[in-house]
C-alpha cells in the first residue's frame, strides 16, 4: 500500500490528470530485466520504483527478481517474480485501460494473481506448467476527484491516505500468488468499452487493507476485457452523503449511453434522521433520482438491495436489520421498470445455508470480534457470485461479457471454504471501515 500522501499535493497531481496536463493517453510496453528493449518497448529494472517524472515502476516494497532463463525467445527468456507480492504502476489519465499481461516461465512452474489498483480482483490463481505460457487480458478504470469544468468529489481523510491508489495518477497492478512469474506487461488505452458505475457503501467500495473487502473488488474477476467495472462506492456512504460529496456529480460527468449504474445503499441511510426521513420518503426519492441520472445520461441503473448483516435469530435464520429500506428498493425498482439484484434475499439464503457458525467464515475476524456487516475475501467472492447471479437472471446485455469459466451459483448452496484459494494481500488493519 501507499505511504501517506499529503492531500494537496495529491490534489493538484489529479486536476493536473484530467485537465490533459498529464501524459497523454497510449499504449505502452513493458517488459523486464537489464539489456536494451525490443522495438517500442520499454525495459524495466526490478529495482526501477515509480516516479511520476519517468512515469512507470515499482511500488516501494515490492520484492521483485528477473530471471534470465537464456534461449532466444526476447520476450519469454526474461521472468519476473518473486517470493512476495510486488507492485508494478503506469501513470496514465482517468479512464478505461486494457491490461494484457504474458504469465509463464520457460524452466519452471507459476502461479499468480493479479489485483489492481487497490485490490480488485483480475485474475484468479492462474496456473503455468513448465515451459508453458499463456495470456490474459483485463480492463481496468482509473479515476480522479477533479471534474469539469471545476468539480471536485469531497473526498474522507481515508481516501487521501491508504484509499488513495484509487483516486491518483496512476494504474497499479498487484502480482501475488504462490510463485508469481511475469514476462510482460501492455497498457492500453480502452475508451469505448462500456463501463459499469458501482454506487453503494463500505460492503462495495474497494477496502483498502485486509483482512476486509467487498464485493465490487471481486466484481471484475468474472469479467473479460470488454467491459470496465468503475468502482465509486466509498465506505460510510448514504444516498444523501453520496450526493453531498459530489460523487453523483462526478458520476454524472463519466456516464454515457452503454454504461450501468448499479446503486446499493442502504446500511448507512437507515441511520438519518430528521422531520420526513425515511424509507419511503427522503431514501426512495433519492434512489428514483439515482436512477433518473442514469437514464438522461443513457445509462442503465441496476438497483441493488443491501447486502445482509450477519443477524441470526434464536430460531438459526437471519433476522430483518433494515426495517422498510430494503422493500423502498424493491418498490422503486417495480414501479420504476428498473433491473433488480435482490442482494439481501441472496445473502440470507446463502448465511441461513452456512448457519450460524458456518457463516462467520465470510466475515472477517477484528481486535477478537467477528464482524457482522464487512466482508473478509471469501464473502466478498460469495456475494460477487451472487451479483453475478442476480446480472444474468435479469437478463442484462452486460452478461454477454462474462468470462468463460463463469460457473452457475445457488447460494443456498456456497462454494466451500476449503476450495477458496485467493492470496490475501500484504497490508492488513484493525481499523473497521466507516459505516457498520
Amino acid at each position: 500500500m501507499p505511504p501517506l500522501i499529503r492531500a494537496g499535493a495529491l490534489l493538484v497531481a489529479l486536476t493536473a490528470s484530467i485537465s490533459g496536463a498529464s501524459r497523454a493517453a497510449a499504449d505502452q510496453k513493458f517488459s523486464f530485466g537489464p539489456g536494451p528493449a525490443a522495438p517500442g518497448w520499454v525495459r524495466v529494472a526490478p529495482g526501477a520504483l515509480y516516479t511520476q517524472a519517468q512515469g512507470y515502476g515499482f511500488e516501494p516494497g515490492s520484492d521483485a527478481t528477473v530471471v534470465d532463463r537464456g534461449g532466444d525467445d526476447p520476450e519469454r527468456r526474461l521472468v519476473l517474480t518473486g517470493s512476495h507480492p510486488f507492485f508494478f504502476s503506469v501513470a496514465e489519465p482517468e479512464g478505461n485501460y486494457t491490461v494484457t499481461v504474458l504469465f509463464g516461465d520457460p524452466q519452471g512452474g507459476s502461479t499468480t494473481t493479479v489485483k489492481s489498483e487497490l485490490r480488485r480482483l483480475e485474475v484468479e490463481e492462474l496456473h503455468t506448467e513448465p515451459g508453458r505460457f499463456a495470456t490474459r487480458t483485463f480492463t481496468v478504470n482509473l479515476r480522479t476527484p477533479a471534474f469539469v469544468p471545476d468539480g471536485l468529489v469531497h473526498l474522507k481523510p481515508r481516501e487521501r491516505t491508504g484509499e488513495a491508489w484509487d483516486w491518483d495518477e496512476k494504474l497499479t497492478l498487484e502480482f501475488n500468488g504462490e510463485h508469481p512469474c511475469v514476462c510482460s506487461v501492455t497498457v492500453a488505452p480502452a475508451p469505448l468499452v462500456p463501463t459499469v458505475y458501482l454506487a453503494g457503501d463500505s460492503t462495495v467500495c474497494d477496502q483498502p487493507y485486509e483482512p476486509f473487502n467487498s464485493w465490487g473488488q471481486m466484481l471484475p474477476r468474472f469479467f473479460g476485457p470488454g467491459v470496465a467495472i468503475a468502482n465509486h462506492a466509498e465506505s460510510g456512504e448514504s444516498l444523501r452523503s453520496f450526493i453531498a460529496e459530489k460523487r453523483l456529480a462526478k458520476l454524472d460527468t463519466l456516464m454515457r449511453t452503454g454504461d450501468y449504474l448499479f446503486i446499493q445503499f442502504g446500511h448507512n441511510d437507515m441511520k438519518e434522521h430528521g422531520e420526513g426521513v425515511g424509507a419511503f420518503t427522503t431514501y426512495k426519492a433519492d434512489l428514483e433520482r439515482f436512477v433518473a441520472d442514469a437514464r438522461a445520461h443513457g445509462a442503465t441503473p441496476v438497483l441493488v438491495t443491501s447486502v445482509s448483516r450477519r443477524t441470526f435469530g434464536p430460531d438459526g435464520m437471519i433476522q430483518n436489520s433494515f426495517g422498510d429500506y430494503i422493500d423502498a428498493v424493491r418498490r422503486v425498482a417495480k414501479e420504476q421498470g428498473v433491473a433488480l439484484i435482490d442482494l439481501n434475499a441472496k445473502s440470507v439464503a446463502l448465511y441461513e445455508a452456512l448457519g450460524p457458525e458456518g457463516a462467520k467464515a465470510l466475515f472477517p475476524i477484528v481486535r477478537g470480534t467477528i464482524e457482522g456487516t464487512h466482508h473478509d475475501n471469501y464473502g466478498s467472492y460469495e456475494m460477487a457470485k451472487c451479483v453475478v447471479e442476480g446480472i444474468k437472471e435479469d437478463k442484462l446485455p452486460l452478461a454477454g461479457y462474462l468470462i468463460g469459466d463463469t460457473q452457475p451459483f445457488n447460494p443456498s448452496h456456497p462454494d466451500p471454504l476449503g476450495e477458496f484459494d485467493v492470496p490475501p494481500s500484504p497490508k492488513a488493519t484493525t481499523e473497521v471501515p466507516y459505516g457498520k
